[in-house]
């Protein structure tokens, strides 16, 4: 190697590549700086992706020799066995070219391009999420800067309300509904999977013993995730409904309280504590539209009839197979057997027929 060339070698060693998790022989080679080179028009699969035309030319070389040994490379190129490597560095660089112990494997073109299409696929849905988060968090910064100057506003005060962590969360809402008198309102996206359910259940037990309406929305997936607590809730007097999914925990207390998580969330803390009235009121009327659009769970006997009146509205709002299975937590193959089970019941040849005879029967 000419004085050049070695003084162009980095100081110190670059791996190329890192092969299998079976811990084989690593190879590292001494890294080069290239000079900068003008971008090659596309010609081939090679070029497109910026391999240079030397690479290129040394990649035809090695093609027909896939699979083959080191030795018999070195051979074909006419280069001892241990110069393979380096001469191959910008291909076993780009995952082109694989040396596992003593075999050297060359993709093929159309591997090549699937590989680069699929890396750049992923590095665009990445960019594409963090763009999301950024777009996201605009307003926040617009919003945080909104403020009144000073003199602008008359009698400004603060909010009635509290961000929080900490303390014993049972004893915290146990001592919130067992203080105050009226509703209680829940959407409860996942709150089964909380070690404190089965105690807050008795809470609200008494709570409904004592005269107080006690009202909960669960998603879908809960018949198959929880049948067990939708059991305990409805056993204590809680009406419970369906619907396909839920974006937070919420829970109003009496009209007078709101608790939800800060960012809204499935997070326990930091919470959010609201007694502001006119916050209050909007997130009542938050629940009511989710109660509205929901489906009845009367009883738990069979969670079978529960299932199809949900399966029924699903339907009804023509919702496809593969969401219905996705909404309701079940296999495609068993939303439609259960499908299928329906129009018998209901002796329909179509799902419109199913619907229409559903509707007659007071089933939706």
């Amino acid at each position: 190697m000419c004085a050049g060339s070695a003084a162009r070698r980095l100081p110190v060693e670059v791996p190329l590549w890192q092969l299998d998790r079976s811990n084989r022989r690593r190879v590292v080679v001494s890294g080069t700086k290239l000079p900068a080179v003008p971008r090659r028009r596309a010609e081939s699969v090679l070029s497109a992706l910026g391999v240079s035309a030397a690479d290129e030319r040394r990649y035809q070389q090695v093609l027909p020799l896939s699979g083959a040994r080191l030795s018999s490379v070195a051979n074909a190129l006419g280069i001892a066995e241990d110069e393979v490597v380096e001469a191959l560095a910008g291909l076993i660089e780009r995952g082109i070219v694989v040396v596992d112990r003593d075999r050297v494997t060359v993709l093929r073109a159309e591997q090549i391009l699937s590989q680069a299409i699929a890396r750049q696929s992923d590095a665009a849905f990445k960019v594409r999420e963090r763009l999301d988060d950024l777009a996201r968090a605009v307003p926040l910064l617009t919003a945080a800067r909104v403020r009144p100057a000073a003199g602008e506003l008359e009698n400004l005060g603060s909010l009635d309300g509290e961000v929080s962590t900490g303390g014993n969360v049972l004893t915290l809402l146990t001592a919130l509904i067992e203080g105050t008198r009226g509703d209680l309102l829940f959407l409860r996206p996942d709150t089964w999977t909380v070690p404190r359910e089965s105690a807050i259940s008795r809470v609200v037990g008494r709570a409904v013993a004592a005269g107080r309406r006690a009202r909960a929305v669960y998603p879908a997936r809960a018949l198959h995730e929880a049948p067990e607590a939708l059991h305990a809730r409805i056993e204590e007097g809680e009406e419970v409904r369906l619907i396909d999914d839920l974006p937070t925990r919420m829970m109003v207390i009496a009209g007078t309280h709101a608790i939800l998580p800060e960012p809204l969330g499935y997070a326990d803390e930091p919470r959010l504590l609201v007694r502001q009235g006119a916050l209050v009121d909007a997130l009542t009327l938050l629940f009511e539209l989710y109660w509205e659009r929901s489906a009845p769970v009367d009883d738990m006997s069979g969670p079978r009839g529960s299932e199809r009146t949900f399966l029924l509205r699903q339907l009804h709002a023509g919702a496809k197979d593969v969401q219905i299975a996705r909404t309701m937590g079940l296999s495609l193959r068993t939303v439609r057997r259960r499908i299928a089970e329906l129009m018998i019941e209901l002796g329909a040849d179509t799902r419109f027929q199913a619907g229409a005879e559903a509707a007659r029967r007071g089933w939706l």
